[in-house]
């Protein structure tokens, strides 16, 4: 199952819309969910509070409605169901997405303060759920026909080429596989030097491998950057139709819940931006 999260925001119609594309293609159902404080989901009790939580549910269902006209005009055959969370919204989807495949949310929400890169829900969705998150932004009106894959060598990295695999090959798109490499110092990074690029170019290969040979049918464009792997990722998804990167990769602290690089990403993924777990 795939769990969209909405809130009546233009990013909540948006990643239903997505996600909804995403359930049709894997062939699985889509929840879509509302979250609400604890006491505004109780239907017992009299006076105004009563009143004022009767109100909240209303507007509840009616965003899950509009959410739901959406995804049925568009995937008429996607099975959908709607339904209330309890909590915070960060919490109630962290809580929901035990029992989920993947789950989609927009990169802001009806609470955005003004001139943050990501909602405050995206974000603590993304770095806290137990699966696969997608955070969505607008495509643009002629995306590119490109999945890009962040490739690293990290423990995620089987994982990250797993999605991005399956993604291009349910789509019908190309992989372009990045693998963003440099050699950091105080001021910068170094310029490449000797067999240091040719190294990473087969440290490329041999990630990849494995994964052609399970799905023959994608096309692959393999891609060695010099440079911040932050840059050179945005420069490679501006465009394309979806952008995968591990939740942790090298160099990552102990008790950061993402690595730095897919925390950058959060904030500025040109496009639809998936966060693999371990």
């Amino acid at each position: 199952m795939i769990i969209v999260g909405v809130d009546g925001s233009r990013a909540g119609l948006e990643a239903a819309g997505w996600a909804a594309g995403e359930a049709a293609l894997r062939e699985t159902p889509l929840r879509l969910v509302h979250a609400m404080p604890d006491w505004a989901c109780k239907e017992e009790g009299s006076g105004r509070l009563a009143e004022v939580a009767r109100w909240m549910r209303e507007g509840g269902k009616t965003v899950l409605a509009a959410a739901e006209d959406r995804v049925r005009r568009e995937r008429p055959k996607v099975a959908v169901e709607t339904g209330l969370l309890p909590g915070d919204p960060r919490a109630a989807l962290i809580e929901a997405s035990g029992d989920a495949e993947l789950v989609v949310v927009g990169d802001h929400g009806m609470g955005g303060v003004r001139g943050l890169l990501v909602g405050s829900v995206a974000l603590g969705v993304a770095g806290h759920a137990e699966c696969d998150v997608v955070l969505v932004r607008e495509l643009p009106v002629s995306p590119r026909d490109e999945v890009v894959a962040g490739v690293d060598g990290s423990a995620t990295t089987g994982r990250v080429l797993d999605f991005a695999f399956r993604e291009a090959e349910l789509r019908g798109l190309t992989l372009r596989a990045v693998h963003a490499w440099s050699l950091p110092q105080a001021g910068g990074i170094l310029p490449p030097a000797g067999d240091g690029e040719q190294d990473e170019v087969l440290l490329l290969k041999e990630r990849l491998a494995a994964h052609r040979e399970r799905h023959p049918g994608v096309q692959v464009i393999e891609e060695v950057v010099h440079g911040h792997p932050v840059a050179v990722l945005r420069e490679a998804a501006a465009g394309a139709e979806l952008l995968v990167v591990g939740s942790r990769g090298y160099g990552t602290l102990k008790g950061m819940v993402l690595g730095s690089v897919s925390q950058a990403m959060v904030h500025h993924a040109p496009c639809p931006l998936a966060v693999v777990k371990r």
